[in-house]
């Protein structure tokens, strides 16, 4: 087992966001990864569990043991039985450590209070016998000062363990060049003695709370909830002058702070909320609670989610305290624990990080591997990809999202004059590059090629343009064209009205005579695909195979090897019936259609999904207790399942994704957040260059 001491130079470098950062890089290495924290050490104000062992355990689904109490810790050493520390702190390391391939340890933090911090990290990583890795931040800080701050510690740490090479991260860099300007400064950043392994930008948007966790810390009083939990404070207004000097401030995701006599702000601020600004919120000062009639004409504005809040605190004060608030991550955030999580991972050196580690003895896919597999396979393809519901807000941000980073050229099926104004109520910064076309400018050109198509249905121009005044319609056709290499829809269209375009227009790939789905469920510890779950209703034994041998086919080419485990309500032949019947028919067809595969059945789910019932009820099966790919005999079982282990572990899955289409065309749930449409514009890009392969 590897084992990683992370240790800060300082206070606020953001240690518990690196710690992170490295464990998702081990997830996406295929490894067993756990982390510990030693000594707990919460703010003062802080009455829960400790701060970043909750987080972990939130974020990851690891479990630590409950660190040592602060005070419990403090006292032992002031005794001098610092011994007993680091004895009880390798019990709760070994605790932790069961079973993993790697572990991430996160050390004290140095404050004003704790300046023995360094010598007792240097003294735990000793006893733990790990490799450490300081995180340094730049603060007000000028190079050289940074330079011996960095030089200070990497002494305490060698003085303990011997001389040797430490790993150092930067963080909070706000100038990308500040590594090199360290390097040229300092011949103790040589990669022999401190080895640079990550220089993480500023980013203002992952490190801005939500409204409920700025209320919290400002222990305000909550007038009006409205949807504090999710909107966040990217700036704030102190709303000092008059109204006309202030209201082109009232931006999205902008915490408006005013008196609360300020009746002017504080309708002005409604009136901006109920015309879709979603602003972080108002804070209103000095303890005074606005007239009851001037909040009645707000009701529209907190129906839309606007929080409002009260401070006793003065404007400025308010103001003050709100810089002053440390920026950790609560517990409960998983949006922003998982944005700031990918951040740092994508900015640290993972080559060097999985090389110190080695081979996993069982490498697994785990759901951070696969997202992120699967957004640099995306970002690879480069495929152009169809948004009929152009105009949808989500769509609109998803699409947003995948410019940015890459993940696929996605095209707008809209006017844009009302993409702008979704863009510009939401918040949404369009770029410039992204591609929006009015759907009345390209119709025409489709109606010949729709009619050439559909000819042995009797399809004429005039009914073709009637057909092609549906976007799903006409983005189908740009599809089957090959105007763009794969089509997404269903956050306002039915799946059905997805679907029947592709089967008339784009039909099933050779040697498919069905369409069916997959779900890739990513549960804490594993990736697995369910299949079908939303298509096929009762499909016969033929169908069911096609359905195994298209599962298997999805599963490895998002890099899951495929086991298949065809499932029944009985393990082989210990209960009969036509349904049993069916799936051992089906097993056997598929066995004959694609004999490399590893696939059996009929196992029950247990049987199928946990080693030890595996080896009980069907000892000589080669997917028994680890299968990766369930077929379910039909669509009741297979979407009640679904659903129920979605909702049961509170797990992530991504589709339905198609499959047997000749190219890709994704249907999503009228339920899909963004994130979800992300996804599956990203799996679409990745099937469109597998289909070209």
């Amino acid at each position: 087992m590897q084992i990683f001491f992370v240790a800060s130079t300082n206070y606020g470098v953001g240690l518990t966001s690196v710690c992170m950062g490295l464990l998702r890089v081990f997830e996406r290495g295929g490894l067993r990864v756990g982390f510990c924290k030693i000594v707990e050490q919460n703010q003062a104000n802080d009455t829960g569990p400790e701060r970043s062992t909750e987080l972990v355990r939130n974020a990851f689904g690891i479990e630590s043991p409950t660190p040592i109490p602060f005070t419990v810790a403090q006292k032992m050493l002031a005794e001098g039985r610092g011994d007993e520390v680091l004895e009880e702190g390798v019990r709760l390391f070994h605790e932790a450590a069961k079973g993993k391939d790697v572990m991430v340890v996160e050390g004290i933090v140095p404050t004003r209070k704790v300046s023995y911090a360094a010598r007792v990290n240097a003294e735990m990583a000793n006893s733990l016998g790990a490799e450490v890795i300081m995180v340094a931040s730049p603060e007000d800080l000028d190079d050289q000062e940074l330079l011996d701050r960095i030089d200070i510690h990497a002494r305490v740490f060698n003085s303990v363990q011997g001389e040797g090479s430490v790993a150092l991260i930067l963080n909070k860099v706000a100038k990308p060049d500040l590594l090199a300007r360290l390097r040229k400064k300092a011949s103790s950043l040589a990669p022999e003695q401190i080895k640079a392994i990550g220089s993480i930008p500023w980013n203002d948007e992952i490190n801005a709370p939500r409204t409920f966790d700025v209320a919290k810390k400002l222990n305000a009083r909550i007038l009006h909830e409205g949807k504090m939990k999710e909107r966040r404070v990217e700036r704030i207004v102190l709303c000092a002058r008059a109204l006309v000097n202030t209201v082109e401030l009232f931006q999205p995701h902008t915490l408006l702070v005013a008196p609360g006599d300020r009746e002017d702000i504080i309708v002005a601020a409604c009136l901006a909320a109920s015309n879709g600004v979603p602003l972080a919120g108002l804070l209103l000062c000095v303890d005074y609670e606005p007239d009851p009639r001037i909040l009645a004409l707000c009701n529209n504005a907190i129906e839309r989610g606007l929080p409002v809040m009260l401070v006793s605190t003065g404007s400025y004060e308010t103001a003050t305290n709100i810089h002053r608030m440390d920026r950790e991550i609560a517990p409960d955030d998983l949006e922003r624990a998982e944005r700031v999580t990918e951040f740092v991972a994508n900015n640290l050196d993972s080559e060097w990080l999985l090389s110190r580690v080695g081979e996993p003895k069982k490498r697994r896919m785990s759901p951070s591997a696969f997202r992120y597999n699967m957004v640099l396979r995306a970002q690879k393809a480069n495929k152009r990809i169809v948004l009929p519901e152009g105009s949808e807000p989500r769509t609109i941000q998803a699409a947003v999202e995948c410019h940015e980073k890459g993940i696929a050229r996605c095209v707008l099926l809209a006017k844009p004059e009302e993409v702008a104004a979704v863009a510009e109520t939401k918040g949404i910064r369009l770029p410039a590059e992204l591609e929006i076309i009015d759907p009345d400018t390209i119709r025409e050109q489709y109606v010949s090629p729709m009619v050439e198509l559909r000819k042995n249905r009797g399809l004429n121009e005039p009914m073709a343009l009637a057909q092609l005044e549906d976007n799903v319609v006409l983005g189908t056709m740009m599809l089957a064209l090959d105007h763009v290499d794969g089509l997404v829809s269903g956050a306002l269209n039915t799946t059905a009205n997805t679907i029947r375009p592709a089967l008339q227009l784009i039909k099933t790939a050779p040697g498919y005579n069905l369409v069916s789905s997959v779900f890739f469920m990513l549960l804490p510890d594993q990736v697995l695909v369910y299949g079908d779950c939303a298509v096929n209703p009762d499909p016969t034994a033929p169908q069911l195979a096609e359905i195994a041998i298209q599962s298997a086919e999805s599963a490895e080419a998002f890099g899951i090897d495929a086991r298949v485990a065809m499932l029944s309500y009985s393990t082989g032949t210990s209960g009969m019936g036509s349904d049993v019947e069916k799936v051992l028919a089906a097993t056997q067809i598929a066995k004959e259609r694609a004999p490399e595969l590893l696939l059996d059945g009929p196992p029950q789910y247990d049987a199928a999904a946990i080693e030890s019932v595996g080896r009980q009820k069907a000892p000589d099966s080669p997917v028994a207790g680890r299968a990766t790919v369930y077929v379910f005999p039909d669509l009741n079982t297979g979407n009640t399942t679904y659903k129920a282990v979605q909702r049961s572990t509170n797990s992530v899955s991504v589709g339905p994704m198609l499959q047997g289409l000749r190219k890709p065309v994704n249907d999503l749930s009228r339920g899909a957040l963004v994130k979800d449409i992300v996804y599956t514009i990203a799996l679409t890009a990745i099937q469109a260059a597998t289909t070209e392969q």
